[in-house]
């Protein structure tokens, strides 16, 4: 009965915003920027319902279908026309290029490269490593104008805070025990195939492991159930965020959430974004606010154990800390220390991919590597960098398109930025900067959110307003 119910207000939902996105299909970027930030509290929420299985992921799949109908519309457009909808760049066809990469490697037989991913698993990580591609390549074709690029920036800041304002309630007012008990780590187990060790059965990175057998220290997950992925758009919505006196509150709110995710490499990446605003607008401003942030970084390490609220091990939990103390040893209670667990496990998993690309530079094709080979339990060749997760699956050259192609974009954003002294291409290059500094040691486009929304915001905004102005001139 769940189930019958709620596929039949979805169907509703969908077949409206479908209808919409069709007229408009613009608009699906703002339901990916607000959709995809409440996706997984959703999700989470409707399995803890009694929605699962099929159902649930019929649900879950609303972003692929409003996706597919945005790009249908151009498609169809573009065939009328008889004319691309825009004129291809370097960026573009690095795009192309490794998309096709992509659709080799999907069709090369695992048994020929040496994976072992199955048909299904292979799907997954071409899902995986395409929608970047696909969602670049749509809002390419649509751009984004002034005034809409105005629109998704406050969108975006007001997502930001909204999600750090319930995090940040949320951190405070509701135990560890309710998020063990409500069904969370069940539908990331059961719904989604992860296989998480963290307090109850929880993600590890919900909370911050101090190393004491006493307590544990929270962070900020909210809305997202992921203190990484509610950091990133924090990022970006702070690099995008409208130099008005409107916008300060609002950028308050999403710092100190950053701050409670106490993600330090997202401080960092929020640091180096910052410098490449400055070199796309010729201004020195943003790099004594960068400087700012990294000071303010060490000192919230410090300042963090002491005022962030704490949690309390299961019995369970300490037979598998114990567990994990003898394989790996102790953990750092020092946030700063190289033996701190985060640190420890990004450097390790880094060099660990490092060594797979260059030891096998033909990969080992489609799902081999990452969240895709997590969730299906198929033997991991990478994780946690998308550098090193890409050229596990699809080689070195796969590895050196992927770069090729972001410091394309980024190169391209920052020329956008500073041929019309545009402020909101500025911060959107810097927020793409900052995405791919932290891709060196996570895998951001994991997070959906990053991957429909950064890639499309770039593609929107990459020389958007030097074509426009290019096609009034012709007419």
């Amino acid at each position: 009965m769940p189930d019958a119910l709620a596929l039949a207000v979805y169907a509703v939902l969908l077949a409206g915003a479908a209808f919409v996105v069709w007229r408009r299909p613009t608009l699906a970027l703002y339901a990916f920027v607000v959709g995809l930030a409440a996706h997984n509290a959703v999700m989470a929420s409707l399995y803890a319902g009694g929605v699962r299985g099929s159902a649930l992921t019929a649900i879950q799949a609303w972003k692929e279908i409003l996706l597919a109908v945005a790009v249908a519309r151009v498609v169809v457009d573009a065939v009328r026309a008889r004319r691309l909808p825009f004129r291809p760049r370097l960026a573009d066809w690095l795009a192309v290029a490794f998309g096709a990469l992509l659709l080799v490697y999907a069709l090369i037989p695992q048994s020929t490269l040496g994976g072992l991913a199955s048909h299904k698993t292979v799907l997954y990580g071409l899902r995986h490593d395409g929608v970047p591609v696909v969602v670049f390549l749509l809002f390419r074709a649509l751009g984004l104008d002034r005034a809409e690029r105005r629109r998704l920036a406050w969108t975006v800041l007001g997502t930001a805070a909204a999600v750090a304002a319930i995090g940040l309630v949320e951190m405070y007012a509701v135990p560890i025990s309710w998020w063990r008990g409500n069904g969370v780590a069940d539908y990331f187990h059961k719904q989604l195939g992860y296989d998480y060790h963290g307090t109850g059965g929880l993600p590890e990175n919900f909370i911050y492991n101090t190393g004491s057998e006493a307590h544990f220290l929270r962070r900020l997950v909210s809305v997202f159930l992921s203190p990484l992925a509610s950091a990133y758009l924090m990022v970006v919505a702070l690099l995008l965020a409208p130099r008005r006196r409107l916008a300060l509150p609002f950028a308050a709110v999403a710092f100190a959430g950053l701050l409670f995710t106490f993600s330090r490499s997202s401080l960092l990446a929020l640091a180096a974004g910052l410098v490449v605003v400055a070199i796309a607008r010729r201004t020195f401003v943003p790099v004594a606010v960068a400087v700012a942030v990294v000071v303010i970084g060490i000192g919230w390490a410090s300042v963090f154990p002491k005022i962030a609220p704490t949690g309390h091990w299961t019995k369970a939990d300490l037979v598998y800390q114990h567990q994990v103390s003898k394989q790996k040893g102790p953990a750092s209670g020092s946030a700063l220390s190289d033996r701190e667990p985060s640190i420890r496990s990004h450097l390790t998993n880094l060099k660990e991919g490092i060594r797979t690309v260059v030891h096998h530079p033909q990969g080992y094709g489609l799902g081999n590597a990452g969240q895709t080979a997590s969730r299906t339990g198929t033997p991991l060749k990478a994780g946690e960098s998308n550098y090193t997760e890409i050229g596990a699956e699809t080689g070195l050259l796969g590895a050196l398109v992927w770069l090729a192609w972001g410091l394309a974009v980024l190169v391209g954003l920052v020329a956008t930025a500073r041929s019309r002294g545009s402020a909101t291409v500025a911060g959107m290059a810097g927020a793409f900067a900052a995405v791919l500094a932290l891709a060196v040691q996570t895998d951001v486009i994991g997070d959906p959110w990053v991957a429909y929304c950064v890639w499309g915001l770039a593609g929107g905004m990459l020389f958007a307003t030097v074509e426009r102005d290019e096609h009034r001139l012709q007419s």
